[in-house]
């Protein structure tokens, strides 16, 4: 077989590890916290950067009833994949400016949001073009200041679809929101969302509007907040393993495996003495004779090259760290003084479920100052992703 017809997972030194059986326990998690609603399983952005056809599939397979993506094309791309898979749930999706192909989602079957009349008169517009009913979420902005419209907007949004729908264009079957601090189990702010959220419902029930779900908890709100749940909860990066907040509750205490093992195999390691200059602008210089190791990851691939001189990770059973500035494709790792058994074909963990002692995604974020959430979901195209079941493993 010819080099340029080999996989990427055999020629690319570096893979992320997805286990689906950690996807299904998830899913089975969350449908367990909240028994009461459907669980609408988040798979934007490439799920998370896990690999939206084969997670979602997971997803589904666990029990989720509906899938969830922000852009359009993301769920054109998903319903083709699992109409080939034979396999139809529910998509919603909710981020599209005006002139979007809409005909294209309904002929898809897709379910839309709007935030605002021109949406609904947009959606009912492809409904008289394509002759397919246009199925709808509104979204009222509770107190997110992003989508949605305003409270004192909501008004004209409804009359908007209950005009629509009175055409037979558009099908009401959703109203929605989302919270903005619900990882935060203290803040007052969830709890005034949920009012705003009520007095909208019960707004839409005057004008004739009685969708069949009601929808405003994420991860955090599934999992911290049950009087968030209504009729469906849009779990994300909890499908995936992470908690919303770790300082809160980590993963281990909500019953969730992290499904990504990020991993790399070292392209060089040599010997170097005291006082060399390691990577651009020597940030970083040896303190004694050491051993050197390159990871073939860099912020092309994700890495954040904030994360210099500090991302935990872990070879050779060892928790290290980055040595000198993260480059666009590869990193140093000071081994240290001693022996140290490494060899160029080792592996090294950035990131995995931090059983053994490695590093985990928050690991990353609480060096970078930033969330789980990017980390996983910032890992670049290039890095194959490669897919394990640790259920059906003897």
């Amino acid at each position: 077989m010819s080099a340029t017809r080999l996989a990427a997972a055999d020629v690319h030194p570096a893979r992320a590890v997805v286990d689906l059986a950690a996807i299904r326990h998830n899913v089975r998690t969350l449908a367990r916290t909240a028994p009461t609603a459907e669980v609408m399983a988040v798979v934007k952005s490439d799920a998370y950067g896990h690999g939206l056809l084969p997670v979602a599939t997971a997803a589904l397979d666990a029990g989720a009833g509906s899938l969830g993506v922000a852009q359009l094309a993301e769920a054109l791309d998903l319903r083709a994949g699992l109409d080939a898979a034979g396999r139809h749930p529910r998509i919603l999706t909710w981020l599209f400016a005006p002139g979007a192909p809409l005909e294209q989602a309904l002929l898809a079957d897709l379910e839309l949001s709007a935030s605002a009349p021109w949406a609904v008169e947009e959606l009912a517009a492809a409904a008289r073009s394509t002759g397919r009913t246009a199925r709808v979420h509104l979204k009222i902005d509770t107190g997110m200041s992003r989508g949605g419209a305003r409270p004192e907007d909501f008004g004209e949004l409804l009359d908007a679809a209950a005009r629509a729908e009175a055409a037979g264009a558009v099908d009401v079957v959703g109203i929605w929101s989302h919270l903005a601090c619900a990882d935060e189990p203290d803040s007052s702010v969830t709890g005034e969302q949920l009012e705003v959220f009520g007095a909208a419902l019960e707004q839409a029930a005057h004008a004739g509007i009685r969708p069949q779900v009601r929808h405003i908890a994420q991860s955090a709100g599934t999992l911290f907040h049950p009087a968030a749940h209504f009729d469906l909860v849009r779990p994300g990066i909890a499908v995936y393993g992470l908690s919303p907040n770790a300082q809160v509750a980590s993963s281990v205490e909500l019953d969730l495996r992290p499904a990504m093992r990020l991993e790399a195999r070292l392209t060089v390691v040599k010997r170097a003495p005291a006082g060399t200059g390691v990577s651009y602008g020597h940030t970083a210089r040896t303190g004694a004779d050491t051993t050197l190791a390159v990871v073939p990851l860099g912020y092309a691939d994700g890495m954040p090259r904030i994360a210099s001189n500090a991302g935990p990770v872990s070879i050779a059973g060892r928790r290290l760290q980055v040595t000198g500035r993260i480059c666009m494709d590869q990193f140093v790792v000071d081994l240290g003084a001693r022996d140290t058994g490494v060899h160029e074909g080792d592996v090294a963990v950035i990131f995995s479920d931090g059983r053994d002692g490695e590093p985990l995604a928050d690991d990353w974020a609480a060096v970078t100052g930033s969330i789980n959430y990017e980390i996983v979901s910032r890992l670049g195209a290039r890095v194959p992703r490669v897919y394990v079941d640790s259920e059906e493993q003897p």
